[in-house]
């Protein structure tokens, strides 16, 4: 999201700087009027943008982000009910269409924070356009909760109550400051009277919506911060919820595909003649690829594709395999990870062009004196996304319009992807979004929807696109390989003096590679060394690596220093009072003091992300140099915890992709492919060697944070750093799977 972020911040600018003046040319107004026919029925009325009533006063969010898991859609409705004072059997939510209307302009305040209230209309409609113009609906980035929750759902949910105060005011004649609300009820106690809030939905809807109204304290919470129910898993439980998957239009065939191996590639030649000889194969078609600007991940390598279009999915993939191809690989077929991991060690050591993170003091001065300095390098490979569901889209293309099914982490940003690749005007682009079995971020990339789409063009049929588990795992944007170089110094009075870093590319979160220890000189930078590998957004993006490097490098100057490695962050926490709540909080439930028996070990790692602080300790057996993780514990402050159990199961859900990620995942790349192609070598955790995992929360009181990513960055150096207490034998390089620690832990057993 780098070019969302740059862009956020020049529209602050501009609001800041350009004066009420323009503010007022800028300010929305009053928009119900015209959202009304997009979202509401004849018994509805859209009390303000992101609210709708009914007759039988059953309040309707309009939430503008996907679910995929995570229940962001429950909390987001939460979190407007609250403010609303609505009874929460009576609250629903549905997503909000994927029209330029419903352009998520709410993002840029969680990138921002808090606006004046007196800029607020102006910031509102500066990054409405903003929104509009860049197709913004995404969910990601830990973002759902703490940006269109905080500054859209509450502000919403709480101008709908003063707006239905006002309107009952005005309808029996007494001053609004007599009316109280309450479960969805207008009550005035002097006059005995009570009525349901949609007795005067039409007339409220006729307001315009206050844009800071009053919201409550967190001592009034009474469905904030309380557990309801999920209203995503009823339907998940019992086999009713739709998945893109499920759709099926009438004259639909199917499809599957085989993208180029080599990223870029091409077709040289094509033989067809045994693929159209498979019963039910309909066509074979040619796609195009890509080297286009893509707004998220910058420039991609993508290489033409060929598909099978069939009565089915399994003639179109036995099809697949009868089609004789060869391809063009342009000669990017000679790069492999060695000579990629070659590649960014030159680049590392050359330092040219290096751009820094952070530099403060003289960390050259601190290394010239330093008692001891201690070095280190880690590395972590390319990584796929490896969702449950595979990429999937239906496409129906006729008269001129385009009308497609899909679940995605993007809908609006989709449409407009089609539309460009088919050339049409996006607004002849119907998107139906449904629940994700996953994203992680891979779903954000409209890839698989424009190949859905293109293929219902040449056929003229509805088309269901499915991709292939090989050709999900070898067609993936990736999350990058990185390698980090570290130095420190300690100085005579066994003090942290130094810390210098310097690691391969810059992406997304700018702050990732910053640490919060209390270390006087720092110089924290990186080098360019681009590759031909697509990369993408994956779990908690920059914070997966770099949780891994930093939080190992601490580690290892404890044991430098032969000092516990939890004492030690401590004392480098002692002016950061909310890390140290989490970081003891962690050590106390883990029962950090507690010997263990000799084979086993304990690490801990921390680490913010998403403005949520994470702690995780790691209990770990090594057996025959076979590593089995016993337990975690986590403590977590997200600010304030709207849905706990939610929270907890994100958390939760983190640590498993995390640990999946630190114990097996690895994309290789070999003559310019992934040489990896399913789940038997390219492993997930399975449920019989799942930890026990416990999760604690710290409601501080501080701003909001996100839920969905934080889990993931500590797990893999607390792993790391248990397998050291445990065998003596420090984790540079992930996947844990790649070392041998029985090898490892004879051999320190011989030196000793």
């Amino acid at each position: 999201m780098g070019k969302w972020t740059r862009r956020a911040f020049i529209t602050t600018g501009v609001v800041a700087g350009g004066g009420l003046a323009i503010g007022v040319a800028l300010r929305p107004g009053h928009r119900t009027p015209e959202l009304a026919p997009l979202v509401s029925s004849d018994d509805e009325t859209l009390v303000n943008v992101w609210v709708k009533l009914d007759s039988k006063n059953v309040a309707t969010v309009i939430v503008p982000h996907s679910e995929m898991g995570q229940g962001a859609q429950t909390a987001l409705a939460q979190m407007l009910a609250e403010e609303m004072d609505a009874d929460w059997d009576l609250v629903q939510f549905e997503e909000a269409p994927p029209v330029p209307e419903y352009a998520n302009y709410l993002l840029g305040y969680g990138i921002i924070g808090e606006v004046p209230k007196v800029l607020v209309p102006t910031f509102d409609g500066l990054m409405i356009k903003v929104a509009q113009s860049m197709a913004m609906q995404i969910t990601g980035g830990s973002l759902s909760i703490r940006s269109t929750g905080q500054y859209g759902m509450r502000i919403a949910g709480a101008a709908a109550r003063e707006m239905l105060v006002e309107a009952a005011a005005q309808t029996w004649q007494v001053p609004a400051a007599e009316i109280q609300t309450e479960a969805s009820q207008l009550i005035h106690a002097a006059s005995n009277r009570r009525a349901p809030y949609a007795e005067f939905a039409a007339v409220a809807a006729q307001m315009q919506p206050p844009s800071s109204p009053s919201l409550k304290s967190a001592d009034e919470f009474r469905i904030i911060g309380h557990h309801v129910q999920r209203r995503d898993i009823p339907s998940k439980v019992d086999g009713s919820a739709q998945f893109a998957m499920d759709v099926h239009v009438p004259g639909m065939v199917y499809a599957t595909v085989q993208r180029a191996p080599v990223f870029g590639g091409g077709v040289d030649k094509l033989d067809a003649s045994a693929a159209k000889q498979v019963k039910g194969v309909i066509d074979v078609v040619t796609l195009p690829g890509s080297n286009k600007e893509d707004p998220f991940s910058g420039r991609q390598n993508i290489g033409e594709t060929v598909a099978v279009v069939a009565e089915g999915y399994w003639p179109a993939k036995q099809g697949l395999n009868a089609l004789a191809v060869e391809w063009n690989h342009y000669g990017r077929d000679s790069m492999g990870s060695d000579e990629i991991f070659a590649q960014f060690d030159r680049d590392i050591t050359a330092g040219v062009e290096r751009e820094n993170d952070r530099l403060q003091g003289d960390v050259s001065m601190a290394l010239e004196n330093a008692a001891q300095v201690v070095e280190a390098e880690y590395r972590v490979p390319y990584l796929a996304h490896a969702c449950m569901e595979p990429m999937n889209a239906t496409a129906h293309v006729q008269n001129g319009q385009c009308e497609l099914w899909i679940g995605c982490q993007n809908p609006l940003g989709f449409r407009d992807a089609v539309a460009e690749a088919l050339g049409m005007e996006p607004g002849n682009v119907k998107v139906h979004n449904h629940f994700m079995g996953g994203g992680f971020g891979r779903k954000a990339n409209p890839d698989y929807a424009i190949q859905a789409a293109l293929l219902a063009q040449k056929v003229q049929r509805p088309v269901q696109l499915i991709w292939s588990r090989e050709e999900d795992i070898r067609q993936d944007y990736y999350r990058p390989a990185v390698r980090s170089r570290f130095r420190a110094a300690i100085d005579a009075n066994g003090e942290v003096a130094s810390w210098e870093n310097t690691y391969v590319d810059k992406h997304e979160p700018a702050e990732a590679p910053l640490i919060p220890y209390a270390v006087g000189s720092q110089d924290i930078g990186y080098v360019a060394s681009p590759t031909n590998i697509p990369f993408g957004a994956w779990r908690s993006v920059d914070h997966t690596q770099h949780g891994f490097f930093t939080e190992s490098f601490i580690d290892e100057l404890a044991a430098a220093k032969e000092v516990d490695p939890y004492e030690f962050r401590a004392n480098l926490l002692r002016d950061k009072p909310r890390h140290l709540a989490v970081l003891n909080k962690a050590a106390k439930e883990a029962g950090w003091e507690q010997p263990l028996a000799p084979g086993r070990g304990r690490g801990i790692a921390l680490q913010e992300s998403f403005g949520t602080l994470v702690a995780e300790v790691v209990e770990v057996t090594v057996t025959d140099g076979d590593v089995k993780v016993d337990r975690v514990v986590a403590a977590v402050d997200p600010g304030l915890a709207i849905s706990p159990d939610g929270l907890k199961a994100q958390i939760e859900s983190g640590i498993i992709y995390g640990l999946s990620a630190a114990m097996f995942g690895e994309v290789t790349i070999e003559n310019g492919a992934v040489a990896q192609s399913n789940f038997h070598d390219y492993q997930i955790l399975r449920m019989q060697d799942s930890p026990v995992i416990e999760t604690h929360v710290i409601n501080s009181g501080g701003p909001v944070g996100g839920a969905g990513e934080p889990g993931t960055p500590a797990i893999a150096p607390a792993l790391a750093n248990a397998v050291f207490d445990a065998t003596g034998s420090r984790v540079r390089q992930l996947p844990l799977k790649n070392y041998d620690l029985k090898f490892r832990i004879e051999e320190s057993d011989e030196v000793a």
